[in-house]
């Protein structure tokens, strides 16, 4: 059974940074792994995703501030965001693409607020 555990998420003041972690458990190598988010009453939105190469691609409003890396070994994605504003406040969901499927997790909660 495949599952995806997000930590990391909480509150920040603006201008903070935070550091949200995935980890993947199940025997699946991930080809892709990304982090989405969604704000309350809006759609899930892309924030950014990396391949097992190491490419990454991020969404235009979070270039230069958030930064994608992951650890294949540990089948673990990271999620670096520096310069938090409030618009970045929702939840933040871990996803890890197979070649058989898709995984999602359950979600981390991210609040920027003073």
């Amino acid at each position: 059974q495949v599952q995806l555990v997000e930590s990391g998420g909480g509150l920040v003041q603006p201008g903070g940074s935070l550091r949200l972690s995935c980890v993947v458990s199940g025997s699946i190598f991930s080809i892709a792994m990304g982090w989405y988010r969604q704000a309350p009453g809006k759609q899930r939105e892309l924030v950014a995703t990396i391949t097992s190469g190491g490419s990454s691609n991020y969404a235009d409003s979070e270039k230069g501030r958030c930064t994608i890396s992951r650890d294949n070994a540990k089948n673990t994605v990271y999620l670096q965001m520096n310069c938090l504003k409030p618009e970045a406040t929702a939840v933040y969901y871990c996803y890890s693409r197979s070649t058989m499927s898709g995984y999602w997790g359950q979600g981390t909660q991210v609040t920027v607020s003073s």
